[in-house]
C-alpha cells in the first residue's frame, strides 16, 4: 500500500511538472529579427507578368492579369503610357504569439501593462481550443530597397505598426466580436461550414475561391474575427489561420488596399475592399524558423511543410511574411 501511495505521488508530480512546463513554455516570448536578405524567399515574387503573357514563370499559382500588355494612366495634363506588370510583393509582417506584446518578427518584447482597450491577459480555454495575440506590420520591403522603382508600381510608406490584437476589445470577447459582426451566426452553422471542403480542395493545386469569404482553405473558418481557436489542428495552422483570419478583419475595416488584374484605367489605382481577395495572398514562415525556401496560397493545408519548422518548446511564437498580388501601370 505504501509502494502504491509513493508510486501515486511520484505519477502526480510528474504530471504536475510537465502542466507547469507547459505553461511557461507557452508564456515566454522567442523573438528573431527578420533579415530581408535571407529570411525571405524572393523566389515568391514571381510569377512575372506583362499582360498576359509571363515574363518569368513560378511554380507557384497566379491570379488573372489584364489582357492587354499597354496600359494609359489619367494625369493632371495628359494620360501615362506604361505597360502593364504583374508580380507578388512582400506587404506585411505578422506576428502570432501566446504572449502579450510579444514583438516575434522585431526580436523584442514591450513591457507594456493593460491599459484596459483590450485582453492583456490570455483568456482560459478548454484543452481542446487555443487562444493568440495577432500584430500586423505594414512591410514596404520593395520600396526600402528600390527592387522596382516605377511610380504607380508600389506604395511610398513606411514601416508602421497596422494592428496590435491587444489594443482589440474585440479580439478576447466572443460577444463583443458578434456585436460587429452579427453574420457570423450564418456563416457559422454546419452546412454553410460544409462548403469550406470546395475552398480546401481549390487551395491544394491554385488559389482559394474568393466567393467562399467565409472559409480559410484547410485552414478552417473566417468567424469569429477573435483570437480563439477551437479544435486546433496544430500549432502553426493555428497560427497561419489567424494570419488570414486578421487579413480579412483588416480588410473589413478598410486598412488594407489591394490592386486589380484588369486593364486601364482600373489598373492605374488600388482599391478598399470589405471582403478579402484570398487568391491574391500568400504567406511565408519567417519565425521562429525562416522557410526562405518556400510560400503557400492563403487556404493552403500546413500538413505538407510543418514538419521540421517549429520548435518543441519556443512557447508558439510565430512569425509570416504576408505576400500580396500586385498588378499596376510600369511607367
Amino acid at each position: 500500500m505504501l509502494n502504491a501511495m509513493k508510486d501515486y505521488l511520484k505519477l502526480s508530480l510528474i504530471v504536475i511538472s510537465l502542466l507547469l512546463g507547459t505553461t511557461a513554455s507557452a508564456s515566454q516570448c522567442k523573438t528573431h529579427f527578420v533579415n530581408p536578405f535571407t529570411d525571405i524567399c524572393w523566389n515568391c515574387l514571381f510569377p512575372l507578368t506583362i499582360g498576359k503573357s509571363e515574363v518569368v514563370k513560378s511554380q507557384y499559382p497566379d491570379t488573372t492579369n489584364p489582357s492587354l500588355p499597354v496600359c494609359e494612366c489619367p494625369m493632371q495634363v495628359l494620360g501615362r503610357l506604361g505597360i502593364t506588370v504583374g508580380y507578388w510583393e512582400p506587404s506585411a509582417l505578422v506576428d502570432v504569439t501566446r504572449k502579450p506584446y510579444c514583438m516575434v518578427n522585431l526580436g523584442t518584447s514591450l513591457n507594456i501593462k493593460n491599459q484596459g482597450l483590450g485582453g492583456s491577459q490570455m483568456p482560459d480555454t478548454d484543452g481542446r481550443g487555443a487562444f493568440y495575440y495577432v500584430h500586423w506590420y505594414k512591410y514596404p520591403v520593395i520600396y526600402w530597397l528600390q527592387l522596382i522603382t516605377a511610380f504607380g508600381c508600389f506604395e511610398q510608406e513606411d514601416f508602421d505598426v497596422l494592428y496590435l490584437s491587444e489594443l482589440d476589445p474585440a479580439w478576447n470577447d466572443s460577444e463583443f466580436s458578434f456585436v460587429t459582426n452579427p453574420e457570423a451566426t450564418l456563416f457559422t452553422t454546419p452546412p454553410v461550414r460544409a462548403a469550406c471542403a470546395a475552398d480546401a480542395t481549390a487551395s491544394l493545386t491554385g488559389t482559394a475561391m474568393d466567393k467562399l469569404f467565409w472559409c480559410q482553405g484547410s485552414q478552417g473558418s473566417t468567424y469569429p474575427l477573435t483570437g480563439f481557436v477551437a479544435n486546433q489542428a496544430s500549432p502553426l495552422s493555428a497560427a497561419t489561420l489567424l494570419v488570414e483570419r486578421t487579413d480579412f478583419k483588416l480588410h473589413r475595416i478598410g486598412a488594407i488596399r489591394d490592386s486589380v488584374g484588369k486593364d486601364s484605367p482600373a489598373i492605374c489605382n488600388t482599391y478598399k475592399s470589405a471582403i478579402l481577395p484570398k487568391s491574391r495572398y500568400r504567406y511565408q514562415l519567417v519565425n521562429t524558423l525562416p522557410d526562405a525556401a518556400h510560400c503557400h496560397p492563403f487556404g493552403q493545408s500546413v500538413v505538407t511543410w510543418e514538419a521540421g519548422h517549429t520548435y518543441p518548446s519556443d512557447g508558439d511564437n510565430f512569425g509570416f511574411l504576408v505576400w500580396k498580388k500586385r498588378n499596376c501601370c510600369f511607367l
